[in-house]
C-alpha cells in the first residue's frame, strides 16, 4: 500500500507495517503535518531541504503564527509519546530502488492492472439519490477486498469533483511523486469552462455540494472505528487534500479546500466523542480504585486502564490529522484570493468552537475570526458574523469570548453600518445575543450607535435594530415571568411603562419626526404591547395625566400607526418589507385584529375628537382611524348611536377648522362611510348633504357681498376663503354637482382677472373648484355617454378655465401662478388626443390643442419658475432646510407636468430642448425626470429626438456667444459644461453602436449628405481679410464628443465633409484652427474601436509565461533574508513570492519583467480578470523580532500585532490596487483576460 512520504525527511523509507519502522505517536502525527505541508516544497520551485523547518516556522508569522505555535494539540503529543498499535497484519513493503525527490509514493502492495475501476463514487455522490452512509459502506467493503484499488478510487471521486477530467491510473500511483501527479492533473484539466461541480449550475449540479460534504462527514463516520486509526488511508488522503488546496487552479483549491474542513469538522466530532468517552473511562476507574480492597476488582481496573490509554493514543492521532490539516489548509486558504474559500474556513472553524470548544474556543483560533471581520467581501463578513452568533449565543461559552470581545467589539458594532444591508443585518443580531449574554459589556456609546438604525429604509435592518432596542431599553422593565406554569397578564402599569419609555425614546433621541417607522420597526418583537390599544386610549382619555402637547401628538401617532400596521401589514412610506403576500394564519390573524379594534375604537372615537377637535394636529390622524375600522359592525353591533355621535363631531370638525390636511382627512372619512352597501347609507348621506348645504349657503351669501361690494374687511375675506376650502375639499372626494358651483365661481375667478378686485387667498379654492367641476362633469359624461350640447358645453368650460389659467400666469402672486400651471398642465393632459383611447370615441369633441402663444407661455414660465440658480430663490438662504425641500418638491412637480405635456403629444416635442439643456447643470435637483423624458422621448422617435439634442446644444452655444464674445470662448467654464452635456447626451444612446449608428449620425446631418453640425459651425465666416476663426467654429468640439459612437465609415464621410466645407472658408496657411484639429483628431481612424470591437467586448488573450529561474529565486531568497521578513509557502495560491512594497510595485513591474508577473499571478475564476487584483489582500509580514520574542508576549498582544499589521495591508492594498490604474506594464497586462489555470507556477507551457 503506498503512502506519501515528505521530500524533507529521511531518505531511509519505513512502512508502517514493517516491525523496524518507528511508530510513535509524536512522530507520525508530526510526520502528517510535515507531509501536509511538504506539498508545497514538492513542486517546481523547490526550496532546499534545509530550509523548510525555518520556511514553516516563518509561514506562520501573522495571522498563521498562533495557529502554528499556539496549537492546543501540542501539549498533548509531547506529553505522550507513544507506540501506535498495528492495525492489520505485517506485510512486506516493496520499495521503489530510487526514490525521487519530493513527495514520494510508497506502493504496499504490487498489482498488475492496467486498468482503474469505474468511479461510481462519484456519479453516486452526483446523483444524490443513494443513503450515503451505504454508499461509503460499499466502499468500505471494496477498500478490504483491495485497499490499493479502493484508495485509488476514493482519489479519484475527489479529482472528479474539482471537474477535472484527468485521472491517476495505479502507474502514477506508484511511481510518480505527489507534486507530479498534481501538475499532470493539471494539465489535463479543461480549459475551455470556469466551471467545476461546485459552482455549475443547472438541475443535475443543485444539490452536488450538499452530497458531498455528507458523504466527506459519513466517511469519518463509519471509518472512526476502523480504518481512521490506520495510518495509511487518512494520512494520505489528508497530504491529498493539502496539496490540491495549494494548487493554483481554482477548483482544485476551492473542492480541496471544502473538503479538508469538512473532513476536519468530522475528526472533531470524533475528538470530542473520544473526549467524551475518556472523561467517562477515567471516572470509571477513579470509582472503581475507591473501592474497598474486598470490592475492588485488579481485572476490571486493568481493562479500565488499558481502555483510557488506547482512547489516549486514538485522541492523539486524531489530533494530529487535525493539526495537519489546520496548519496544511486552514492557515493557507482563509485568507485565500477567492472569497468563497475564505467562507469556508471561516464557518467551519466557527462549527469546531461551538462543539469543541475545549480546544477551539481559544485566543489563538478566534484570532482568524477576528482579523477575517474586516473582510472585503460580504459573504465573508457575512460568515464571520453568523460564526460569532453560534458562540454568543450560549451562555457557557460567553465566559471565554471576553477577551476577543474586549479586542473586536468596536468593529462588531461599527458593522451596524455596513453598506451591505444583510451584514448589517447579522451585526445587529450578533449584538442583540451579546447584550442578552454579557451584561455590561456594550455601553452606552455602544447602543447609541445602533439607535439610529430603527429608522432605516431597509426594513429587515429596521427591525433588527428595533429588536435591539426592545431588549435594551423596555424588555427590562415589563418582561412576562411564569407564574405556576402559566404566563399572566401584563398590569396595565406595566403597558403604561412600556409606552412612556417609547416616548421618551422618540422625543429625549431626537432622530425623526415620525414614529410611524418606530412602530414598524419595533413591531415583530413588540407586536403585542403596541396593540394594547386599551392602554394607550386611556392614556390620552386620562383627566389628570401630565402629557405635554408633543406627547399626546406622538401618542395619537402611536395609535393611527399600530392600527394600520395591525389591519394592512404594510411598511410605511419609503420602507419596503421584501414579502410577496401574507399566509392564511397571518390574514387571519389581521381580521381578528380589525375587528378588536373597531370594537374598542367605535365608542371611543367620538370621545377622542370631542377632546381633540379644537387641535388641527391630533384631529387629522384621529380622522384617519375610520380607514382601518370594520364598518359593518356599526350595524351588527347595533352601535348606531355613535354613529350618530361621530357623525356629529365630523361636522364639528369640518366647520371649526381650515387646514387642508384636516379637511381632506373629514371628507375621507366621510366618504369612507358614505357607501350604498351599508344599511346606514342614508343617515351618512342625509348628514353629508346638510353640510353641503350648509357651506353652499353661506358661499352664495358672502359671494354675492362679494360682487356687490367694492371692498370687504379682513373677516368677510376670511370667512369666504375658508368657506371655499371646506368646499373645494369636499369637491375632491364628493360629487358635488348638483349644488351647480361653477358657475358662481366662474363669476368669481373672471372678476379678478377683468378688475383684480378680488383678494389673493380667494382666488386659490375657487381655482379648485372650477377644476373639479370639469372632472366631475367628465365623469358623468363618460359614464353614460352624454349628448352633443353636454360636450360642447363641458368644452367651452374647459376652455374658459384654461384661458384663466393663462391669465394667472402672468400674476402677482406666486402661489396662483403655480396653481394654474398645474391646473392648465393637468387639463391638457386630460384633454389631449389620448382621452379617446379604449373605445371613448365619442369624446373626440372634447380633444384640446393648446395654441402656440399658450406652448410659449408655459415653457416661459418653466424657465422662470423652475430653473432657477441659487441666487434667484430670493429668501432660501434664510430658509429652513424642511421649507427648502418642499420647494423644491413643487418645482419637480411643475417639470414633471410639463415633461408629460411633452411625451403625450400635446407641446411640440421641440421644445423639449429647454429641459434637455439644463440637464447637467440641474442635475442633483431634476436629473431623474430630465433622464426619464430623454429615455421616453428616444423611444417615441430616436431620430427626432437626435435633434432636439443638437437643438439643445446650439441654443447654450449661442447664449454663451452672446455673452462672451468668440474669443477664447473654448476655455471658459462654461464651455466645459456644454461639453460634459454632449458627453452625457452620448452616453445616453448607449452601447448599441449598430442600432445607434442611424440616430447619432443626425446630430451631424439634417437632411443627407448636408451636416447640420459642421455646417452650423462654419455658418458665420469672419470678415474677408481678418484671420480670426468663425465665431461658430468651437461648436467642432461639442460635436467631437459624441465621435466615439460613430463607425469608421460615418467618420470617413464626416472627415470628408469637413474638408470640404474648409476649402470655401478662407485661413491662414500653416495655422490650422483648434476646434478643426480636435473634430479631426476625433473622427481619425487611429481613435477608432468601433469597429474592431462594435459590441465593445475585449478579446481575451493567451499569455505564454515562464516561471522564474534558478538564479531569480535565489536573489528573492536571498533579499528576504537580508530584510528580515519570513517566507510565505511557496505554493500557496495568496502567497507572493518576492515581497516588495507596494509602493514601488509600479516601478519594479517594467525591471522584473515576467518574474514580477510570475509573482503577482493568481488563479481567477473567469477568463477574463485583471492580473493584479489585489493579490496581498490577506498577506501580513512580522516585525523584525528576536526569537524569545514570543516567550514574553501574551496571545492579546499578538492579536494586536497581527491585526493591525492585517489592516495597516488592507490600506496598503487598495493604494496598490488605485495605482495600478496609473499608466505602466502593468496596466496593459490587466487588459487581458487570464486562462483557467495559470501556469506560472507550474512551469509548464499553454496547452
Amino acid at each position: 500500500m503506498p503512502t506519501l512520504k515528505s521530500s524533507g525527511s529521511s531518505p531511509q523509507l519505513h512502512s508502517s507495517s514493517s516491525p523496524s519502522s518507528v511508530s510513535s505517536s509524536l512522530q507520525r502525527t508530526v510526520g502528517v503535518a510535515q507531509r501536509a505541508l511538504s506539498a508545497s516544497s514538492s513542486s517546481s520551485i523547490n526550496l532546499p531541504c534545509e530550509d523548510k523547518d525555518s520556511e514553516l516556522a516563518s509561514k506562520g508569522a501573522g495571522p498563521s503564527l498562533s495557529g502554528d505555535e499556539g496549537s492546543d494539540f501540542e501539549d498533548s503529543l509531547r506529553r505522550n509519546v507513544k507506540k501506535r498499535r498495528a492495525k492489520r497484519p505485517h506485510k512486506t513493503t516493496p520499495v521503489a530502488k530510487h526514490p525521487k525527490k519530493g513527495s514520494q509514493i510508497i506502493c504496499r502492495k504490487v498489482q498488475k492492472k492496467s486498468e482503474l475501476p469505474a468511479c461510481d463514487l462519484f456519479d453516486a455522490v452526483k446523483a444524490a439519490k443513494s443513503d450515503m452512509q451505504s454508499l461509503v459502506d460499499e466502499w468500505l467493503e471494496s477498500y478490504k477486498q483491495d485497499e490499493d484499488t479502493g484508495f485509488l478510487e476514493l482519489v479519484n471521486f475527489f479529482i472528479r469533483s474539482c471537474g477535472c477530467k484527468g485521472t491517476v491510473t495505479p502507474e502514477m500511483f506508484k511511481k510518480m511523486s505527489n507534486s507530479e501527479v498534481i501538475r499532470h492533473l493539471t494539465e489535463q484539466f479543461n480549459e475551455d469552462s470556469g466551471d467545476y461541480p461546485l459552482t455549475a449550475s443547472g438541475p443535475s449540479w443543485k444539490k452536488f455540494q450538499g452530497s458531498f460534504c455528507e458523504f466527506v462527514k459519513m466517511l469519518v463516520c463509519q471509518c472512526q472505528y476502523s480504518l481512521l486509526y490506520d495510518g495509511f488511508p487518512m494520512d494520505n488522503l489528508i497530504s491529498l487534500l493539502t496539496g490540491l488546496s495549494d494548487s493554483q487552479v481554482r477548483a482544485f483549491r476551492h473542492t480541496s479546500t471544502l473538503a479538508a474542513m469538512k473532513l476536519m469538522t468530522s475528526l472533531v466530532r470524533v475528538a470530542l466523542q473520544l473526549s467524551l468517552h475518556k472523561d467517562n473511562s477515567q471516572r470509571q476507574y477513579e470509582s472503581e480504585r475507591n473501592k474497598g480492597p474486598e470490592q475492588r476488582s485488579p481485572e476490571r481496573l486493568e481493562s479500565l486502564l488499558e481502555k483510557r490509554k488506547e482512547l489516549q493514543e486514538h485522541q492523539e492521532e486524531i489530533e494530529g490529522m487535525m493539526n495537519a490539516i489546520f496548519r496544511g489548509v486552514f492557515v493557507h486558504r482563509y485568507r485565500d484570493i477567492l472569497p468563497e474559500i475564505r467562507a469556508i474556513c471561516i464557518e467551519e472553524i466557527g462549527c469546531w468552537m461551538q462543539s469543541y470548544g475545549t480546544s477551539f474556543l481559544t485566543d489563538s483560533y478566534l484570532k482568524y475570526i477576528g482579523w477575517t471581520l474586516h473582510d472585503k467581501h460580504r459573504d465573508v463578513r457575512l460568515t464571520c458574523l453568523k460564526a460569532l452568533q453560534g458562540l454568543y449565543s450560549n451562555r457557557e461559552l460567553t465566559a471565554r469570548l471576553e477577551l476577543f470581545t474586549s479586542r473586536f467589539k468596536d468593529r462588531m458594532v461599527s458593522m451596524v453600518m455596513d453598506r451591505e444591508y444583510d451584514v448589517a443585518v447579522e451585526a445587529v443580531r450578533l449584538l442583540i445575543l451579546i447584550l442578552k449574554n454579557m451584561e455590561g459589556v456594550l455601553t452606552s456609546a455602544d447602543c447609541e450607535s445602533v439607535y439610529p438604525v430603527v429608522y432605516a429604509s431597509h426594513r429587515p435592518l429596521a427591525a433588527a435594530a428595533g429588536e435591539f432596542l426592545y431588549w435594551k431599553l423596555f424588555y427590562p422593565e415589563f418582561e412576562m415571568r411564569a407564574v405556576f406554569g402559566r404566563e399572566r397578564h401584563r398590569s396595565p402599569h406595566a403597558q403604561r411603562t412600556f409606552f412612556h419609555l417609547l416616548l421618551y425614546f422618540f422625543m429625549e433621541v431626537e432622530l425623526h419626526d415620525h414614529a410611524t417607522y418606530l412602530v414598524d420597526s419595533l413591531w415583530d418583537c413588540a407586536g403585542p404591547h403596541l396593540k394594547d390599544w386599551e392602554s394607550l386610549t386611556s392614556l390620552l382619555l386620562e383627566k389628570d395625566q401630565n402629557l405635554s402637547d408633543v406627547q399626546e401628538n406622538t401618542l395619537i401617532e402611536i395609535l393611527v400607526s399600530s392600527a394600520r400596521q395591525a389591519v394592512e401589514g404594510h411598511p410605511p412610506v419609503g420602507r419596503v418589507s421584501g414579502r410577496k403576500g401574507l399566509s392564511a394564519k397571518e390574514r387571519k390573524v389581521q381580521a381578528d385584529d380589525k375587528v378588536k379594534l373597531t370594537e374598542h375604537l367605535i365608542p371611543l372615537l367620538p370621545q377622542l375628537l370631542a377632546k381633540f377637535s379644537a387641535d388641527a394636529e391630533k384631529v387629522a390622524p384621529l380622522l384617519q382611524l375610520l380607514n382601518y375600522f370594520d364598518l359593518s359592525i356599526y350595524c351588527t353591533g347595533r352601535l348606531e348611536k355613535h354613529l350618530e355621535l361621530l357623525l356629529q363631531q365630523l361636522q364639528e370638525v369640518v366647520v371649526k377648522h381650515t387646514e387642508p390636511p384636516v379637511l381632506e382627512a373629514g371628507a375621507q372619512a366621510l366618504y369612507v362611510l358614505c357607501k350604498p352597501e351599508f344599511t346606514f347609507f342614508s343617515r351618512v348621506d342625509f348628514a353629508r348633504s346638510q353640510l353641503v348645504d350648509l357651506l353652499t349657503d353661506r358661499f352664495q351669501q358672502e359671494l354675492e357681498e362679494l360682487l356687490q361690494s367694492s371692498f370687504l374687511d379682513e373677516d368677510e375675506v376670511y370667512s369666504l376663503t375658508a368657506t371655499l376650502k371646506r368646499l373645494s375639499a369636499f369637491y375632491n372626494a364628493h360629487d358635488l354637482t348638483r349644488w351647480e358651483l361653477y358657475d358662481p365661481c366662474y363669476r368669481l375667478l373672471r372678476k379678478a382677472v377683468d378688475t383684480g378686485e378680488v383678494p389673493h387667498q380667494v382666488i386659490l379654492p375657487a381655482l379648485t373648484l372650477v377644476y373639479f367641476s370639469i372632472l366631475w362633469t367628465l365623469t358623468h359624461i363618460s359614464g353614460s355617454g352624454g349628448s352633443q350640447k353636454q360636450l360642447l358645453s363641458l368644452k367651452g368650460k374647459m376652455v374658459a378655465v384654461c384661458e384663466l389659467c393663462q391669465n394667472y400666469l402672468s400674476g402677482v402672486d406666486l402661489q396662483i401662478q403655480e396653481q394654474a400651471f398645474v391646473l392648465l398642465t393637468d387639463l391638457l393632459l386630460i384633454f389631449s388626443p389620448q382621452m379617446i383611447a379604449g373605445g371613448r370615441d365619442f369624446l373626440r369633441p372634447l380633444i384640446f390643442f393648446p395654441e402656440a402663444t399658450l406652448q410659449s407661455e408655459l415653457a416661459s414660465f418653466l424657465m422662470d419658475h423652475v430653473f432657477l440658480q441659487s441666487g434667484d430663490l430670493g429668501s432660501g438662504q434664510t430658509q429652513d432646510d424642511h421649507k427648502q425641500i418642499e420647494q423644491l418638491n413643487q418645482r419637480r412637480r411643475l417639470l414633471a407636468g410639463f415633461c408629460k405635456l411633452l411625451l403625450y403629444g400635446v407641446l411640440e416635442l421641440d421644445a423639449a430642448s429647454d429641459v434637455f439643456k439644463h440637464y447637467n447643470k440641474f442635475y442633483n435637483d431634476y436629473g431623474d425626470i430630465i433622464k426619464e423624458t430623454l429615455t421616453r422621448a428616444r423611444q417615441i422617435d430616436r431620430s427626432h429626438c437626435s435633434r432636439i439634442l443638437l437643438l439643445s446644444l446650439k441654443q447654450l452655444y449661442t447664449e454663451l456667444l452672446q455673452e462672451q464674445g468668440p474669443q477664447g470662448l473654448s476655455e471658459l467654464p462654461a464651455f466645459m459644461e456644454m461639453r460634459d452635456l454632449a458627453r452625457k447626451f452620448a452616453l445616453s444612446f448607449g452601447p448599441q453602436q449598430l442600432q445607434n449608428r442611424d440616430i447619432v449620425m443626425k446630430l451631424h446631418s439634417d437632411f443627407a449628405p448636408l451636416r447640420e453640425g459642421i455646417k452650423f459651425s462654419l455658418s458665420e465666416l469672419p470678415p474677408s481679410g481678418s484671420s480670426d476663426e468663425p465665431p461658430n467654429l468651437a461648436f467642432l468640439e461639442l460635436l467631437s464628443e459624441f465621435s466615439p459612437r460613430l463607425f469608421h465609415q460615418d467618420k470617413q464621410l464626416l472627415l470628408s465633409y469637413l474638408e470640404k466645407c474648409l476649402q470655401r472658408v478662407p485661413q491662414t496657411p500653416g495655422c490650422p484652427w483648434g476646434p478643426v484639429t480636435t473634430y479631426r483628431h476625433s473622427l481619425s481612424p487611429v481613435e477608432s474601436t468601433a469597429e474592431a470591437n462594435p459590441q465593445g467586448h475585449s478579446r481575451s488573450k493567451k499569455r505564454r509565461i515562464e516561471g522564474p529561474s534558478k538564479h531569480q529565486r535565489a536573489d528573492q531568497e536571498e533579499s528576504l533574508q537580508l530584510n528580515s521578513v519570513p517566507p510565505t509557502p511557496t505554493l500557496t495560491s495568496t502567497a507572493v513570492k518576492s515581497k516588495q512594497p507596494l509602493g514601488v510595485l509600479g516601478e519594479t513591474e517594467e525591471e522584473d519583467g515576467l518574474e514580477s508577473e510570475f509573482s503577482q499571478s493568481r488563479f481567477l475564476s473567469g477568463t477574463q480578470r485583471p492580473r493584479f487584483s489585489g493579490a496581498q489582500y490577506f498577506q501580513t509580514s512580522s516585525s523584525p523580532s528576536g526569537p524569545g520574542l514570543d516567550n514574553k508576549l501574551t496571545r492579546l498582544s499578538l492579536m494586536e500585532e497581527d491585526e493591525e499589521e492585517l489592516e495597516s495591508l488592507d490600506e496598503s492594498s487598495e493604494e496598490w490596487q488605485n495605482t495600478k490604474k496609473q499608466p505602466g506594464s502593468h496596466s496593459s497586462l490587466s487588459e487581458h483576460g487570464l486562462d483557467l489555470l495559470d501556469s506560472t507556477e507550474l512551469n509548464i507551457e499553454d496547452f
